[in-house]
């Protein structure tokens, strides 16, 4: 019957020295006594905490019986003396003491602005006071092919149905407009801005911080919100309330308030005014008949909603889901559920895959929170290496610190000490890393971070994050160099053992088995970006230019803008469309052709064209012809896509007459495919139809041999000519098509910037590693040099371990780097295929990186002279 072992061992490490036989004697003795009085199960509890109450410091004792008040190895002049031995020590040897700084500098630096990021993301929307309660109305539905879509596009009537009916789980439901650019004027100033069209009610959904007038302004039918920003931009230092400005130089409006600039890091940042929702109704004719008519098969707006104090999302949209399918036509194409998406989850989890499971951005958060993890984890394992690489010339230290009385429990802490004072000097680093690589750092990621100085929690993560990163980075060197024998290390017969170095090759292992792995996914996004950049597009974006038609001058002038256009010289072609060649932003069904199944539910993109449309763009025709003038007849002819055709599949397409909600549409060419959607989707079944009245982008091709600014100049004359009320807006499609890469082409740079820094922090470590070992094998070297040996000879001597280690590192990396990006690459239709080559590339790249850091060493190592080397102590 013996107490519990571990409880002896903590008595043993941590009790007072002095005092512990005399203890240890007494508690056993209480111990019996307890085993007899109240069983054995007790007693060693009872053992346990009497144990837990004399451990340092834990227990009090008295000063004049010779005890200390607090841990010896505490003590102040104990940390002071810990302090100066290891400030000491980092000065004795530079090299080692600046890799350790550096590399945990970099590799808390990494972590710091990755912690920052993933801040940012978490934090997404929460200006917003009620945004655990506002959600988006949103439809969910499957398409013929069994795609499962989730989509923001709704009818109107349902917003008037959700208050009506649903009154009681709703506080507040908002019609809004999607985001759009509108040219806002005052007096003479004039600039486009983006903003939305709402119900009265958002500005408190919202819960907008008003600057000037109330959240009740909207009430008013011609009215505006303004952020600050553009109320500075078009006011200047005047009060703005009460004045009338215009919106697209055709609505009169009075700003009724101005509201704080809404955040970066929100879903509305871009939101710079808010108008009445009535006004856009009564301005916009399709609109007002949608409304009148009840057109619940018209998904054209968005619905935003805030749930009622006691409502629950999951139990709200168990109510409301079948709405639409309730009130759409029996023809309609999607019979489409309705749900509620919380704005908690707008930004991380904005998309769905093929089969309707939730996706989006929290992958990257994920992602990028492991790779933070790692490297913060390589710099440590640096750490870890160099510490107990150089343990046999500390072994001496050890061993007369030792004889002279020191316990384990005061080595261990000078270790510690050590460890959180190079931890601590790193942290400082660190925090001028992340000052000067921010700007950099916001640039690339597209945000705009900031270190937290007032935050106290950031504060407490850094101290917490110091002492985390001190210990850990500090537990395996403490533990092992204070578990010297000092007879045998005194006597000089200590040697560390022949497996005393694996721990050391297991770390570096690991250490190269992120570093390939991070740069086996860089490699594999880079060529998933440029694969899809590489596509054939179908059109030629190179010159093209779009130009939104927000007001009714260029409407009405659409034939003598082109003619004046075209005599300057400065354009090949104009032409206008219901959107520009790099979006596709409506899709129909109802349509009706030869051969169609009764049962089949068709959906197509449809883009409205004037008739020099494909000139233009420079579309290719595979059968067919383009619209022409020359046949009146195009004004019910129909352009289809590749994809439509084998859609529909139809053998023989031009001249097949196709219905669209019974009007009769003859065919009369086949163009290429056009990406005109996401460039790593396929290409959406798509027909083009001439329609004047529904075109609003104007589309024009340059003139390639005329220097672009004098072209942009001739076509701005112009455009001031017809439309004098308003600025020069224009978007060059190659640009706007490049938008489409951006997510992946951030993602790839960082990942990118994250690989080169665990490469350099883990050739830190090798280059620590290489010098230790070359200065531990001096004397070997100078021996084997008098016998003959080459600098080649000695140079691969000590690079063949290192390059050993790297071709495990590698081994291990290649499976899991392909898992995790075959998965990742699945999510894309139109995706690069992992060639082999891509991991013999990074392994023989690492291979590379590995060598030259070493063989610096390796080769200063062997030209040293023999003599030197084999000089006595």
């Amino acid at each position: 019957m013996k107490p519990p072992r571990w409880a002896d061992w903590l008595l043993k490490t941590f009790g007072h020295p002095d005092t512990l036989e005399e203890v240890q004697g007494d508690l056993l003795e209480l111990y019996t006594y307890w085993v007899e009085t109240a069983g054995e199960r007790k007693a060693r509890w009872r053992y346990v905490l009497s144990v837990l109450k004399l451990l340092r410091p834990l227990a009090s004792r008295k000063s004049n019986e010779n005890y200390y008040s607090t841990p010896f190895f505490l003590h102040p002049d104990m940390l002071r003396n810990y302090l100066k031995i290891a400030l000491r020590n980092l000065v004795k040897n530079k090299i080692y003491s600046s890799i350790n700084i550096g590399g945990l500098a970099v590799g808390m630096a990494v972590a710091m602005l990755i912690g920052l990021w993933i801040y940012d993301e978490l934090d997404y929307d929460n200006y917003f006071q009620h945004y655990d309660r506002i959600a988006k109305v949103m439809q969910r539905g499957t398409t013929p092919e069994g795609v499962v879509f989730n989509g923001g596009h709704m009818p109107l009537p349902l917003g008037n149905e959700l208050r009506t009916s649903f009154g009681d789980d709703f506080k507040h439901v908002v019609m809004s407009s999607w985001t759009g650019e509108h040219i806002l004027a005052y007096g003479d100033k004039k600039f486009t801005k983006t903003g939305n069209y709402l119900s009265p009610e958002a500005p408190d959904m919202l819960t907008l911080t008003m600057l000037k007038g109330t959240r009740a302004g909207l009430n008013e039918p011609s009215s505006i919100l303004l952020s600050e920003s553009v109320a500075k931009a078009l006011f200047g230092d005047s009060d703005p309330l009460g004045k009338i400005m215009k919106i697209d130089n055709r609505l009169a409006v009075k700003v009724t308030g101005v509201y704080e600039d809404l955040p970066f890091n929100t879903e509305f940042r871009d939101m710079t005014f808010i108008a009445p929702w009535a006004l856009y109704v009564s301005s916009e004719d399709w609109v007002k008949r949608a409304q009148d008519n009840a057109q619940w098969d018209n998904n054209s707006w968005q619905i935003l909603a805030q749930i009622a104090p006691n409502a629950d999302f999951d139990a709200v949209t168990e109510k409301i889901k079948g709405l639409r399918v309730k009130h759409v036509p029996a023809t309609a194409e999607y019979k489409a559920e309705i749900f509620l998406h919380p704005m908690h989850r707008w930004h991380l989890y904005t998309g769905w895959d093929k089969a309707g499971h939730v996706d989006g951005r929290i992958q990257y958060v994920w992602l990028f929170g492991i790779i933070g993890v790692f490297v913060l984890l390589l710099a440590c394992i640096n750490f870890m290496n160099l510490s107990t690489a150089r343990s046999e010339k500390r072994a001496k230290e050890v061993g007369i610190r030792k004889a002279v009385g020191s316990v384990r429990s005061q080595l261990i802490s000078q270790f510690f000490s050590e460890s959180l004072l190079v931890v601590t000097f790193a942290f400082g680093l660190s925090l001028l890393f992340v000052l000067l690589l921010l700007p950099l750092f916001n640039e690339v990621a597209d945000k705009q971070l900031h270190i937290l100085w007032d935050n106290l929690i950031f504060w407490l993560s850094g101290v917490g994050f110091t002492l985390i990163t001190g210990l850990i980075a500090g537990s395996y060197p403490a533990l092992y160099l204070s578990s010297f024998q000092p007879v045998k290390v005194l006597k000089g017969t200590f040697r560390v053992g022949r497996f005393a170095s694996v721990p050391r090759k297991v770390l570096v292992v690991m250490q190269f088995t992120v570093s390939v792995t991070l740069i086996i996914g860089t490699i594999i996004v880079f060529r998933q970006i440029q694969y899809a950049k590489n596509r054939p597009i179908g059109y030629d974006r190179n010159g093209l230019i779009t130009v939104t038609m927000n007001t009714p001058e260029l409407h009405d002038h659409y034939n003598a803008l082109r003619s004046d256009l075209l005599r300057t010289g400065a354009v090949v072609d104009m032409s206008t469309s219901s959107a520009p060649a790099t979006d596709l932003n409506s899709q129909n069904g109802g349509f009706d052709w030869e051969g169609k199944d009764p049962n089949f539910r068709d959906s197509f993109g449809t883009i409205a064209v004037t008739h020099d449309f494909g000139k233009t763009v420079g579309w290719t025709f595979k059968q067919g012809r383009d619209f022409s003038r020359q046949f009146s007849t195009d004004s019910a002819g129909m352009v289809l896509n590749e994809t439509a055709v084998r859609y529909m599949g139809l053998k023989d397409p031009v001249g097949k007459t196709v219905k669209w909600n019974g009007r009769p549409f003859q065919v009369v060419g086949v163009i290429q495919d056009m990406v005109m959607r996401s460039p790593f989707e396929p290409v959406y079944q798509t027909v083009f139809m001439l329609n004047y009245g529904w075109a609003n982008v104007i589309n024009i091709k340059l003139n390639p041999e005329r220097s672009t600014s004098e072209s942009l100049g001739k076509i701005e004359a112009v455009f001031r000519k017809f439309n004098p009320g308003s600025p020069f807006d224009y978007k060059f499609s190659d640009e706007q098509y490049a938008l489409k890469f951006a997510t992946e082409e951030r993602i790839g740079k960082l990942a990118s910037v994250f690989a080169i820094l665990a490469i350099f922090i883990s050739c830190l470590g090798l280059f620590g590693l290489a010098s230790f070992v070359a200065e531990q094998r001096t004397k070997e070297i100078g021996v084997r040099k008098v016998l003959g040996a080459t600098v080649l000879n000695v140079w691969s001597l000590l690079s063949k371990d290192f390059i050993f280690l790297v071709l495990i590192g590698f081994g291990i990396a290649t499976p899991i780097a392909y898992y995790f990006l075959n998965n990742w690459l699945q999510k894309y239709d139109y995706r690069t295929e992992m060639s082999w080559w891509i991991f013999a590339v990074s392994g023989a790249g690492a291979l590379v990186v590995t060598l030259l850091t070493v063989s610096f060493q390796s080769i200063k190592a062997a030209l040293i002279n023999p003599v030197k080397s084999l000089r006595s102590e």
